[in-house]
């Protein structure tokens, strides 16, 4: 069996929302590209509908001869059609190009994708308790002097850490050295009373530890080993025991029945299992798959107008070629 020092602490306890919240759902590097692509892609629908054929029209239809047209999508608009899609309110502006209709609907979809995430995640944030604790290892109690922690008095635990060269043991002897009447317990029963009463941290060997929050739920081990070493049977020097005993111990070892043993008689009740409470904002990993669509819509929407502005090109050339040809044969005849 395998053991160490390590920490006994109280579990941690959970902590309230901020006021900022609603953010957490979203890492700020999502938040600050949506907020770039919302810009972006504003942009690109306002160059799009300015370039297209298809987003002018004659404002006067009673004067089909009129040389004024006009274009919905401004500046302005265009950043308004983006917000409002990104808010799934929509506007009463609507692209008629398609060109204009690929950048709205890619957008469309991007804030469909967002939302969705965002509202999933926001539920995991709102139902789940977040439990964070102060000090996760040996190094977090040895750099802070607010949790008082210290040892049981007259263990070899004590002698070990102090006369220890590690810098870790040296800043923990030179703490509860300084404060020996409150640092240092005199058994396991009043260490554990102060660890459940008050922000007390106690250092004591990581298979105590185990058995003593096995039957107490309140209470946790923080980190892991400080140090490692091992369980042995002593025999005297050339007894015939001390092979068969180290084969037996390895056998058992090998099948299981060590492990199988220590669960029940460490486990006991035992304490109920804890899933995984801990919701973690959406970064680029989960969810920038999203970004790359969004770009290759509006790659494929510049492509379009592009060929839009040739076709209406081509058309209107035909146009002039033909109604040119009809004033030249009335003019001949």
């Amino acid at each position: 069996m395998t053991l160490g020092i390590s920490i006994l602490y109280h579990k941690p306890n959970g902590t309230n929302p901020g006021v900022f919240s609603f953010l957490n759902p979203l890492s700020p590097d999502i938040w600050m590209y949506v907020l770039l692509a919302c810009l972006g892609v504003s942009c690109v629908l306002f160059v799009i509908a300015r370039f297209t054929p298809y987003e002018w029209y004659n404002p006067h239809p009673c004067n089909p001869d009129s040389d004024v047209v006009e274009n919905n999508f401004t500046l302005i608009n265009s950043v308004w059609f983006g917000v409002g899609a990104l808010m799934q309110q929509g506007s009463e502006l609507m692209p008629k190009a398609l060109s204009t209709r690929i950048v709205g609907g890619i957008w469309w979809f991007f804030t469909l994708i967002i939302i969705s995430s965002y509202t999933a995640n926001l539920a995991a944030f709102l139902t789940v308790e977040r439990m964070d604790s102060p000090i996760d290892s040996a190094d977090d109690l040895a750099k802070q002097t607010k949790i008082e922690y210290g040892a049981i008095y007259s263990t070899s635990l004590k002698q070990h850490i102090s006369k220890s060269k590690i810098s870790t043991y040296e800043k923990m002897w030179a703490f509860m050295s300084s404060r020996k009447n409150t640092a240092l317990v005199k058994n396991n029963r009043e260490g554990i009373q102060r660890v459940m009463t008050t922000d007390y941290a106690l250092l004591m060997e990581s298979t105590s530890i185990e058995y003593i929050s096995q039957r107490n739920c309140n209470l946790t081990q923080i980190g892991g080993l400080i140090d490692s070493k091992g369980y042995g049977v002593g025999t005297p020097i050339g007894s015939p025991y001390r092979d068969k005993v180290t084969i037996a111990i390895l056998q058992l070892q090998e099948e299981g029945k060590l492990h199988m043993m220590k669960e029940k008689w460490w486990r006991g009740n035992g304490c109920p299992e804890e899933d995984s409470k801990e919701a973690s904002a959406l970064g680029v990993e989960n969810i920038g798959g999203i970004f790359i669509v969004l770009a290759a819509g509006l790659v494929l929407s510049v492509f379009v107008a592009i060929g839009e502005f040739i076709y209406k090109s081509r058309k209107n050339l035909d146009i002039e070629e033909v109604s040119v040809g009809q004033c030249e044969w009335h003019h001949k005849y």
